[in-house]
């Protein structure tokens, strides 16, 4: 197996071993930015599904700004 290949496996387990955690918001690398967003993207399309959903707010760059988010409106047009 060639170096570029290793390096690649490598970083595939890395990757295949990372669970979200909270924490994850707060850190800069790749990785646990990726996992805070796709969390907060199923957390959001789960929560559209109720009727009290609210979503959070984030900034232009995906970082939380808010947990209290804003009420989905349960009217139908």
């Amino acid at each position: 197996m060639t170096d570029k290949r290793k390096a690649m496996k490598k970083d595939a387990e890395k990757v295949a071993e990372k669970m979200y955690d909270p924490s994850d918001y707060q850190k800069k690398d790749p990785l646990s930015k990726g996992l805070a967003v796709t969390h907060e993207q199923v957390s959001d399309d789960y929560t559209e599904g109720t009727i009290e959903g609210a979503i959070d707010e984030v900034d232009d760059n995906g970082n939380l700004i808010d947990h209290q988010g804003k009420d989905i409106s349960n009217k139908r047009n």
